[in-house]
């Protein structure tokens, strides 16, 4: 963990927790992290994970890792496995073994019953339809169910029937008995186990029922002792049904829910099911393409889980609305990669530039370091030969004004190396020009020239040293805000088709053997990361940018 993981931002839940220990109401305390293993984590889940893990370990506490595991058509061991990998890789450690929902299959299974012997639960066998015309709307209230007051015996025997496969798949519900006039419709006699026969990640095929999430996750927390049941705000009108199941049962405790606002981060989705649409329909290359804002995503593209972590505290916990835009997420990453990424050069759009004036034996190399805050980065030679690639974009026949780089007839410093002068620009049959042809002046190498001043610092690699690699430059996914926001068009209309370029360049030998997800910043160009997938030491480099240098998108929208 970095030093900025140990500032403690206030907030009202940290607030309750200290109230709580301070009161001795709780001695220690036991959160968990439940996500469904239906897809993979995304930027909001992040949020919740650093909450989660960030105030058990800021308080000394524990947090579990929790599946939940209770809709088996949608889970697989695939998803489990990628949830795992993104709470380890953002630097944190579930407590104890991971836990799953199924765990408490039969206890869930028991505590209906226990349910149904006290009256508050029954068997229904309204279908779908009635049972939505009986719940009621907003203003109106809902009507009991003409199986509501079956017999303790008969609900019972039912039940046991159900679990023993008798009945078709959506033919009967259990459902607690609370109250149809409620003006809460969570709490109007809520759907607690339904028939469905679906093969289970873990259980096989032992159940054809299961138990509903809010019925399944009170009674888990529970179970596991939990202090604080931390969720989103949608959860909210779910509290008191969380908090009557639990009253109705002899449980060990009764843990407190409380709610947050959730992240909604702008110019991308959090929408599990769009997310999902994205991959299905081939509109991104999997779940961890790198424009995607899953963790394994954004672990792709490069970013670090130190400048995730320092996000989710940046951003805060509140109640309120938590729209934020993509450049505060980015800003985090930026100075993260900016302290601590060793520094290499790379050419992404080559332009051929000849040394007339080069000299075998004479024209010299320099030593350059890594990172100049960071010696003990150390250092690598940066080799010069007789034709280098610079940037095409560092040379301009006619430049606008205050340009700083290359034209015909002037002057720049090469990064680490000499000060050219550029004296013929060639050309094409189009017109395009295609080589430079400089001299250097030899008294420049590590001093500057006498009687001028050359204001202006390119980069270059050396043509004769440098490596091929493939560049992959990515933006924001979509070109407005927010892309789900508009209620008369889909969100795919807003897909960015300038989200991905692929770029061939050249990079300095001194990355030629790096594993992936190695990251450097690429001096004038931005951050990057060797692809976790594509890039072969040696073999095949391939570079994404995780982010730009600065936030030009800000400036360009503006």
């Amino acid at each position: 963990m970095s030093s900025s993981d140990n500032v403690r931002v206030p907030h009202f839940i940290r607030n309750i927790i200290e109230s709580d220990l301070a009161g001795g109401k709780h001695k220690a305390i036991v959160t968990r992290f439940p996500p469904e293993p239906n897809g993979y984590l995304h930027v909001g889940h992040a949020k919740s994970i650093c909450l989660n893990f960030g105030l058990a370990l800021d308080y000394h506490g524990k947090c579990n890792l929790r599946f939940d595991d209770t809709n088996p058509e949608k889970e697989s061991e695939e998803y489990a496995q990628s949830i795992q990998d993104d709470v380890h890789w953002l630097g944190f450690q579930w407590n104890g073994e991971v836990h799953w929902a199924s765990d408490y299959f039969e206890a869930l299974y028991d505590y209906a019953a226990d349910l149904i012997g006290q009256g508050k639960a029954y068997v229904c066998d309204l279908t779908p339809d009635e049972m939505r015309e009986y719940r009621g709307t907003l203003i109106a209230p809902g009507k009991n169910s003409p199986y509501r007051d079956r017999a303790v015996a008969e609900n019972l025997d039912l039940f046991a029937r159900m679990r023993a496969g008798e009945f078709p798949d959506g033919s009967k519900v259990l459902r607690a008995k609370i109250d149809m006039a409620s003006p809460n419709i969570n709490m109007r006699d809520p759907v607690i186990y339904r028939i469905k026969r679906a093969h289970h990640i873990r259980t096989g095929d032992q159940w054809c029922i299961y138990p509903m999430y809010d019925y399944t996750h009170c009674i888990s927390d529970a179970l596991e002792n939990i202090t604080h049941s931390l969720c989103t705000l949608e959860f909210e009108d779910h509290r008191p049904l969380y908090d009557w199941v639990l009253d109705q049962l002899p449980v060990p405790c009764h843990p407190q829910q409380i709610e947050f606002s959730r992240l909604e981060l702008q110019y991308t989705l959090t929408s599990k099911r769009k997310l999902n649409q994205l991959v299905t329909e081939k509109l991104v290359a999997g779940w961890d393409d790198p424009r995607m804002p899953t963790i394994t995503g954004m672990r792709r593209r490069g970013y670090t889980p130190e400048g995730i972590r320092e996000f989710a505290r940046r951003i805060g916990i509140s109640k309120s609305d938590n729209v934020v835009d993509m450049s505060v997420l980015e800003g985090c990453i930026r100075e993260d990669m900016e302290v601590r990424m060793p520094r290499v050069m790379a050419v992404v759009r080559p332009l051929k530039l000849v040394i007339t004036n080069f000299v075998a034996g004479e024209t010299q190399s320099r030593e350059a370091g890594f990172h100049p805050n960071h010696p003990e980065f150390g250092s690598r030679l940066v080799p010069f030969s007789k034709e280098i690639w610079i940037e095409a974009d560092d040379f301009a026949e006619a430049p606008p004004p205050g340009w700083q780089r290359l034209v015909p007839g002037g002057e720049v410093r090469l990064r680490y190396s000499y000060v050219i002068k550029c004296d013929e620009v060639v050309k094409d049959a189009a017109g395009n020009v295609v080589e430079l042809r400089c001299s250097i002046d030899p008294n420049t190498l590590g001093k500057n020239p006498e009687g001028r001043k050359v204001k202006g610092v390119i980069h270059w690699v050396s043509a004769e040293h440098a490596l091929p690699v493939e560049i992959r430059l990515y933006d924001r996914l979509f070109t407005v805000a927010e892309p789900d926001g508009d209620k008369e068009h889909d969100f795919r209309e807003f897909l960015n088709p300038h989200s991905l370029e692929v770029l061939s360049g050249w990079v300095e030998p001194a990355v030629r053997d790096v594993p992936p997800e190695t990251r450097y910043q690429f001096e004038r160009l931005g951050y990057f990361c060797a692809d976790r997938r594509d890039h072969k030491p040696g073999e095949k480099l391939v570079f994404n940018r995780a982010v730009t240098l600065k936030d030009s998108w800000t400036k360009e929208q503006g």
